[in-house]
C-alpha cells in the first residue's frame, strides 16, 4: 500500500484502562512507522500515563476522571487554541465522548455502527469498517481510514533500566517463575483464591517459583492473603510493592503469568511473556492475550448460554457476562492441564 501524505497533527483518545492503553501503543507504532515526523498527542488517564511514561514521539495530555467537572475544565484549558487534523476516538464510553467534545478536529474517526454505544456516534464524523474481533485488531482498523496498512505488531514499551534491575533483584537466577496476578478491576472476573492456590501449588511442586503481584487496594491485599493461606508451598509476596514500570519488568522476567482478564494480561503479552488467561466473564478471543491464546481457558460461550440464554455469536461485541459464579466455570484441572502443556511445549 502506498503511504499517503501525513496529516499535520493527530490526536488519539484512549483514557483507560491499562490493557487497552497497552493495545493502543501498537497503533501508535504503526503510525510512527508510516509517518515518523507526525506529531501525536494522546489524551490519556493518569495511571495509563504513568505506565507509558517515556513513550517516544508522543505528547501525553492527562485527563483525571476522578476530578469531576474540574477535570474537564482543566483539559479544556490544556487544549485551548489547538486544532488537530485527525482525532482517533478509541473509546466508546460516554465519558470519553464528552472528553472528545473538547477536542477540535476536522476528521473525527470512531467505531462502526455495530459497536457504537453510549452516544459515541454523536461525536464522530467517520467510522472504521466492521471487522477485527480482538480489541487490538479493532484499534488497527483505524489505520485503514488513514490509508495505512497495519503491518507488524510492535509494542516496545518504555521500561527504565532501574526497573529491570529491581525486578532482577526480586527474581534472581533462572528458576522458572509463575507470576500470579489474581485481581481484575472487575471483581466478578476474578477466580476463587483456593483455585489460584491449587494451581500455584501444582507449579511449585514442579520446581517453579511462585510470585503473587497486585496493587495497593484492600481487595487485592485480601485476595493475596487468602491465596497464600490456602497454599501448601511458599510464594513470594510482591503485592503493593512495585510501580507500574517495575511490574512491566517483573512480567518480562516471568515465564508464565496466571491472571483473569486484566491489565497485566496485556502488559505481559506486550513484554513477550506467555499468559495463562482465565476467561468466562469476558471472551478470550476479544480480550485475551493477543499474541498467543493457546494457554488461556475460555468459557465465554458456555457463560453466554448459561447466564444470557444466547449463543456467543449473538452477544453484542464487548458484552461482559459479569454474574456471580460465572468464573466457577473455569476448573482447576483444566488450568493445571494448560500449565502442564506450556511446560511440555517450552521444555520446562
Amino acid at each position: 500500500m502506498t503511504v499517503p501524505p501525513a496529516p499535520r497533527s493527530l490526536c488519539l483518545l484512549r483514557l483507560s484502562a491499562l490493557g487497552d492503553a497497552t493495545h493502543a501503543v501498537v497503533l501508535v507504532r504503526a503510525l510512527q512507522r508510516a509517518w515518523p515526523q507526525l506529531p501525536i498527542t494522546w489524551i490519556i488517564g493518569k495511571g495509563e500515563a504513568k505506565l507509558l511514561e517515556g513513550l517516544d514521539g508522543v505528547e501525553f495530555v492527562v485527563f483525571d476522571k476522578k476530578a469531576g467537572l474540574a477535570g474537564y475544565r482543566e483539559l479544556r484549558t490544556k487544549l485551548a487554541g489547538r486544532r488537530f487534523d485527525v482525532l482517533l476516538n478509541l473509546q466508546l464510553a460516554l465519558r470519553a465522548s464528552l472528553v472528545s467534545a473538547l477536542v477540535r478536529a476536522d476528521r473525527r474517526i470512531g467505531y462502526d455502527r455495530a459497536r457504537s454505544k453510549e452516544g459515541h456516534s454523536l461525536f464522530i464524523n467517520e467510522r472504521i469498517p466492521e471487522g477485527g474481533h480482538h480489541v487490538l485488531d479493532a484499534f488497527l482498523q483505524f489505520l485503514l481510514l488513514l490509508g495505512l496498512a497495519p503491518g507488524p505488531v510492535e509494542w516496545r514499551l518504555p521500561v527504565p533500566d532501574e526497573a529491570h534491575a529491581w525486578a532482577q533483584a526480586q527474581l534472581p537466577g533462572d528458576q522458572p517463575t509463575l507470576l500470579v496476578s489474581p485481581c481484575s478491576s472487575h471483581p466478578l472476573r476474578n477466580w476463587r483464591p483456593e483455585r489460584y492456590a491449587a494451581v500455584a501449588d501444582h507449579a511449585a511442586s514442579r520446581g517453579w517459583r511462585v510470585v503473587i503481584c497486585g496493587g495497593r487496594s484492600e481487595p487485592e491485599r485480601r485476595m493475596a492473603d487468602a491465596i497464600m493461606a490456602a497454599m501448601q508451598h511458599p510464594a513470594l509476596d510482591l503485592v503493593g510493592k512495585d510501580t507500574l514500570k517495575q511490574l512491566l519488568a517483573l512480567l518480562a522476567r516471568a515465564d508464565l503469568v496466571l491472571t483473569p482478564d486484566s491489565g497485566p494480561t496485556h502488559m505481559a503479552n506486550a513484554m513477550g511473556t506467555a499468559v495463562l488467561g482465565l476467561h468466562a466473564a469476558t471472551d478470550a478471543e476479544r480480550s485475551g492475550p493477543y499474541s498467543d491464546r493457546r494457554w488461556s481457558v475460555n468459557h465465554y460461550g458456555e457463560a453466554a448460554e448459561k447466564f444470557l440464554r444466547l449463543p456467543a455469536e449473538r452477544v453484542r461485541w464487548g458484552r461482559r457476562i459479569e454474574f456471580p459464579g460465572v468464573m466457577d466455570l473455569v476448573g482447576v484441572d483444566e488450568v493445571t492441564a494448560r500449565f502442564d502443556a506450556f511446560c511440555a511445549d517450552t521444555g520446562q
